[in-house]
């Protein structure tokens, strides 16, 4: 079989080498250049991906993802360990903070790769183009899709694609793995359907190093919520790491953030985040908008839109980045797609279709409704902070996310319930099925803070001026 994959970014290139190992022929087509020649800071600084919007944003993999890839594809972490990326635990550093954090052996399920995402998606080429079975083009863009009406079908079916050159390109399936790119611009009866679409928001990011040449202290746990903003911090490739201040894309009041001492005098208010932001700037500041979830269906009322297409990843179902699930969520849904595709006939195209939407809908739609879930829960609360009100809500997901946010940097057990849940190796109800967990969670509840230690609105505001 000869599979078409549109984007050779994580979730596309990853979809190829997969689908390959099953003695698939895949051909990856991407509009975007190859990275340049040269070590990691070179392919960080140089190489641009016009395509791809939060190409230089602070991205994470996370324990769910690096296990599948160290599993199925270990060559893909050999490689990014060969570009500078560094084993990094997401829990051990705020472990080191607590009196009572020792380390357990089973912590090891905590474990990934750190590395810039230019430098991941490099490893990942590298690795694609050691694949047998995988060609990558790169710097072809797509035009449109080929299509044809097979009798009594009804809808569409997609037989390839057709390049901006004319070429055309035959294949028994076509994968969609473009990320944030829309696909309605190659299929408009895509774009007449439904689409969910939410509410944004807006990362002002920075990447550093040591000013003094060490290597990076440990990190602290990566994501603190805040009056009206969160911190994200990441670790990277090459003794690097990523520092994002996450607004709410309605918060007028905080775009000073994009400008270099307004972001400076804002973060050094944050007495856990503040250090990491003391280090030798890595390359331009940057400043993304226009982060929205959105969802992208393919099967609409047990009726497929169109057959011989799939969608996966973020070309599915966009969701918040500040947990870093989009590359992980991608590493799954193209796992998921190798088990449909062994176990239906691609000359079944409407029976493929619907398998594969079915089984996307219950492994990965429940990810994405609880992201969205939260994010409405956090717009809400900051639209509280810029009333200067208390956001109450009596939704026991978000109470629990609330004290958990918080009061896991106080017990450990927490903590490592909101790291199972967060980094995607178990669902909520068995990370809160442990004996004395919800005990727990209801003790930290009378005292647990509602934000991690920092400024209120008003101080945050005169430091963004």
């Amino acid at each position: 079989m000869h599979v078409l994959v549109l984007g050779a970014g994580p979730t596309g290139l990853v979809t190829a080498m997969v689908l390959a190992k099953e003695g698939h022929r895949v051909t990856v087509v991407d509009q975007d250049p190859p990275p340049p020649v040269g070590g990691p800071d070179r392919v960080f600084a140089d190489w641009k991906r016009p395509g791809v919007g939060q190409f230089s944003v602070a991205h994470i993999l996370l324990p769910a993802g690096y296990g599948r890839l160290r599993h199925e594809l270990p060559d893909v972490v050999d490689q990014v360990l060969e570009r500078g990326g560094r084993p990094h635990n997401v829990i051990a550093g705020a472990l080191r903070l607590m009196p009572q954090g020792a380390a357990e052996p089973d912590d090891a399920r905590f474990a990934t790769v750190a590395a810039r995402r230019p430098v991941l998606e490099a490893a990942l080429l590298a690795a694609a183009d050691h694949t047998d079975g995988v060609t990558v083009r790169r710097g072809t863009r797509a035009r449109g899709l080929r299509t044809e009406v097979p009798s009594g079908a009804g809808v569409p079916h997609v037989t390839g694609l057709v390049l901006d050159e004319g070429e055309h390109l035959s294949a028994d399936l076509v994968v969609a793995a473009s990320g944030r790119s829309d696909i309605a611009a190659l299929f408009p009866e895509v774009g007449r359907q439904p689409r969910h679409i939410e509410r944004g928001w807006r990362y002002y990011t920075r990447h550093f190093r040591s000013s003094d040449g060490g290597a990076a202290p440990h990190m602290p746990w990566p994501l603190h919520h805040h009056n009206s903003v969160s911190i994200v911090v990441v670790p990277g490739d090459s003794d690097t790491w990523s520092v994002s201040l996450v607004t709410s894309d309605r918060d007028q009041g905080l775009r000073g953030l994009a400008r270099e001492e307004a972001w400076h005098r804002a973060i050094a208010l944050y007495p856990g985040p503040a250090p990491w932001a003391k280090g030798e700037q890595v390359g331009a500041a940057v400043a993304m908008g226009g982060v929205r979830s959105t969802r992208r269906q393919l099967v609409c009322a047990g009726r497929p839109l169109v057959t011989g297409l799939v969608a996966l990843g973020d070309a599915w179902a966009t969701t918040n980045p500040q947990f870093g699930l989009g590359m992980t969520a991608g590493i799954l849904h193209a796992g998921l797609l190798r088990d449909v595709l062994r176990e239906t006939d691609v000359r079944d195209p409407v029976e493929l279709a619907l398998r594969f939407a079915a089984d996307t809908e219950r492994q990965l739609e429940p990810l994405r409704a609880g992201l969205a879930r939260w994010d409405t829960y956090r717009w809400a609360e900051i639209d509280a902070d810029i009333r200067g009100e208390v956001h109450h809500c009596d939704d026991e997901g978000w109470i629990q996310h609330v004290v958990g946010r918080t009061g896991g940097l106080q017990d450990a057990a927490v903590m490592r319930a909101m790291g199972e849940i967060g980094f995607l190796l178990v669902d909520p109800a068995t990370a809160m099925s442990k004996p004395g967990l919800t005990a727990r969670f209801t003790e930290l509840a009378a005292g647990a803070p509602r934000y991690a230690e920092g400024p209120d609105r008003g101080e945050l505001l005169a430091a963004v001026g």
